[in-house]
């Protein structure tokens, strides 16, 4: 999705999306980003990290169906070699996805141990040749997540010399995670807390490289926050603060992106989910798969600890649906339609 954001950027790119949710392991799989879609319809979405061994050899199905209705979506790949990549670009435009993110930030031993994520920072002739062999083969867009740099090759001048050589290759969009990595000696948890946040590094890549597409990510949990970054570069991506309050984007489609829409209540966006979630659940498919991502909708409001915990005790029961999630709505926020599809 193509929006105009030149009220809020001062940036020469003038078209492209302001706001991203991260991609996150474990978090944005595709029953969260459903249950985004709920609360946001324009804002970016992005799969978890799927790696291309994954891709080629396992259950495509599984890995990367989606809904429709999760669009705008990208597609994030781990891996380091072009030629799989570009076989991976391909599958995810025949899947429909809109976008193909390459994770150049994950910082884990495991990620490191395949020769991909953050330590692909040290290679940026190999970042490059893989950006060009997917862009060869698909008219998805292709972008690069990475961080500030890596273990101590992380000076200004190290980050602005991977920048230009993988922009060389063609890609003209980078996600930048406003920290440096420590491949070694801290856990990826630590990786997105210990290193020092390094916001103006990204602001001057953009006054560096105007003709790109600079999105800030790292440490951002308001929109407040969201609105200032957007001062200085084009987009911003936020991570866990989606995730652990979601309701934060109940007016970005309005307020950032110019619809004429209002913001949707709690009470809607948990109604919403019960058709979904009765497609879904059933002998081989418990409604927890879902219902974890929603425990947080009600984060900082009255009956939240209830809504919590009447859900988690019992969504993991046998035959639990939709009813689970209508009981468990605080008093608060029930409406005619909640009473009526908990009554027996």
């Amino acid at each position: 999705m193509s929006v105009s954001f030149s009220d809020l950027s001062g940036s020469s790119v003038v078209t492209g999306n302001p706001l991203s949710i991260a991609p996150m392991m474990d978090r944005t799989d595709r029953h969260f980003r459903y249950f985004l879609r709920q609360i946001t319809r324009c804002t970016l979405l992005y799969t978890e990290m799927v790696t291309s061994a994954a891709i080629i050899h396992g259950d495509r199905d599984h890995l990367l169906g989606f809904s429709p209705e999760e669009k705008p979506l990208s597609l994030q790949v781990g891996g380091d070699d072009p030629a799989q990549l570009a076989q991976c670009a391909r599958i995810a435009e025949d899947f429909g996805y809109d976008e193909i993110n390459l994770n150049v930030g994950c910082p884990s031993d495991r990620v490191q141990s395949g020769n991909f994520g953050a330590c692909l920072m040290a290679q940026p002739e190999r970042v490059a040749e893989a950006v060009a062999a997917m862009q060869a083969v698909t008219r998805l867009p292709v972008t690069v997540k990475h961080r500030i740099g890596i273990d101590d090759r992380d000076r200004y001048e190290d980050m602005t010399a991977f920048v230009e050589t993988v922009a060389s290759a063609g890609c003209r969009h980078f996600t930048v995670h406003a920290r440096k990595a420590w491949l070694q000696g801290l856990s990826p948890k630590e990786n997105r807390d210990v290193p020092p946040l390094r916001y103006d590094d990204v602001y001057r890549l953009k006054q560096d490289f105007p003709h790109l597409f600079i999105e800030i990510n790292g440490g951002i949990t308001t929109l407040e926050q969201a609105r200032d970054h957007l001062q200085r570069v084009d987009a911003v991506m936020i991570g866990r603060a989606a995730y652990d309050h979601p309701f934060l984007f109940a007016t970005v489609d309005r307020d950032f992106y110019g619809q004429a829409v209002e913001p949707p209540t709690r009470q809607a966006v948990a109604e919403a989910m019960v058709p979904y979630i009765a497609r879904w659940v059933g002998p081989q498919f418990k409604l927890n798969r879902i219902s974890r991502h929603m425990l947080q909708l009600f984060n900082g409001q009255p009956g939240s600890r209830a809504w919590k915990r009447h859900i988690t005790e019992n969504a993991c029961r046998v035959g639990a649906g939709p009813e689970v999630i209508l009981a468990a709505l605080p008093e608060t926020a029930r409406s005619p339609f909640s009473l009526a599809l908990e009554a027996p």
